[in-house]
């Protein structure tokens, strides 16, 4: 058993269980994982300035999808872009703005993801918005961010019912504080595993000996392999994994989007490495990085001191850059946030009945005294 199963399960998982709809995060259930402090929240919005808004549409048996926008800051992006790094581990998928994001290392619209048919339409309202910020009169090139996993086995996804109005409205909605996990926004329909999954989210906080920066994850999880919680090959032990029988119709296949937000003052250089480790954090969790699966990460910094301003009155920037040696326990806080995220994303989401079958939730009344037991 490694390390990062610190502490688990010393009381009955029964209190927990017994309320029902209100499903516990990983965290409260008992499961730590690593050895870094959550920020207070334990999400993305502890990074000072990152707001998350998400908008489900309407459910019904035939349609479950959504919008989920997280924004870096709450001022002008355009004008006030952050610095930003991107992977693709296996890029079948549809991201769009990433190659700008590759060659110029910044972003500077609102990050939105949705399901992959409607990738369109939340491009089109992160332009919108941006045209519409007081200041950006004169703008006419816009590199909108948006990442996508499909989720056409609970949502009829051919019928394209996300709208740009539904993607506004996610990106008007952003708030700080506690980010809604599970079966939500982006994550409404989608699936990991062979369980609901969803959105999920983690922090870390570095000890002031390392720095004091607080990481922040954010996921949008719909991927297969053999589920494996904190060590514990949870998949295999519930009969439920990808290539469990050659005859099953299960594929590895499905996708994953990552969004990683640090106040630490890092070049697009080094928060390309930080996205990188990211999936350090996915295999912990049993992914296989299928041939079908679309597995990407967009690591941004919200640190003043390394903005990019448009001030064409500047011909020379100054900015801060963290030293490369002061930078692997962001690697670490990297690593642990993005696993437990997506335990989170597990845990939060309940069962749902959709277009094409029903995705189970997690049954943490099996799972628990397996962790536990473990342990």
């Amino acid at each position: 058993m490694r390390r990062a199963f610190a502490l688990l399960l010393l009381l009955s998982a029964d209190p927990l269980l017994a309320q029902g709809d209100a499903r516990p995060r990983a965290r409260e259930a008992g499961v730590t994982v690593g050895i870094l402090e959550p920020g207070p929240l334990n999400a993305i919005t502890d990074v000072a300035g990152v707001t998350v808004g998400q908008v489900t549409l309407p459910r019904s048996r035939a349609v479950n999808t959504g919008v989920t926008a997280i924004l870096p800051h709450g001022g002008n992006l355009f004008q006030d872009k952050v610095p930003a790094g991107f992977v693709a581990y296996n890029a079948f998928g549809k991201f769009m703005g990433s190659t700008q994001i590759v060659e110029l290392g910044e972003v500077e619209t609102p990050i939105l993801l949705t399901n992959t048919l409607n990738v369109a339409e939340a491009g089109a309202a992160a332009v919108e918005w941006t045209l519409a910020q007081p200041g950006n009169e004169d703008v006419r090139s816009v590199n909108a961010v948006v990442g996508e996993t499909n989720d056409g086995l609970l949502n009829v996804i051919r019928g394209r019912h996300v709208t740009i109005a539904d993607a506004r409205r996610a990106i008007d909605s952003a708030r700080s504080g506690p980010v809604a996990e599970g079966a939500v926004g982006a994550g409404a329909g989608t699936v990991a595993f062979g369980f609901k999954a969803g959105i999920g989210t983690a922090s870390r906080k570095l000890p002031a000996a390392l720095g004091g920066w607080t990481l922040g994850v954010l996921v949008q999880a719909n991927y297969g392999g053999v589920l494996t919680i904190a060590g514990v090959p949870v998949g295999v032990q519930l009969g439920r994994y990808d290539y469990r029988q050659q005859v099953e119709d299960r594929k590895a296949d499905g996708s994953v989007v990552i969004v990683i937000a640090t106040d630490a003052p890092l070049s697009d250089r080094n928060l390309r490495r930080v996205a990188e480790r990211a999936f350090a954090g996915i295999a912990r969790t049993g992914s296989s990085f299928s041939n079908g699966s679309g597995d990407y990460a967009l690591a941004f910094s919200t640190a003043q001191a390394v903005r990019r301003t448009t001030d064409r009155r500047k011909d020379v920037a100054s900015v801060q850059d963290l030293p490369n040696d002061r930078i692997s326990p962001l690697f670490q806080a990297t690593i642990e946030a993005t696993e437990e995220a997506v335990l989170n994303a597990l845990f939060k989401a309940h069962t749902v009945e959709g277009h094409r079958g029903t995705a189970d939730a997690l049954p943490l009344d099996k799972v628990l005294p397996m962790l536990k037991k473990a342990r």
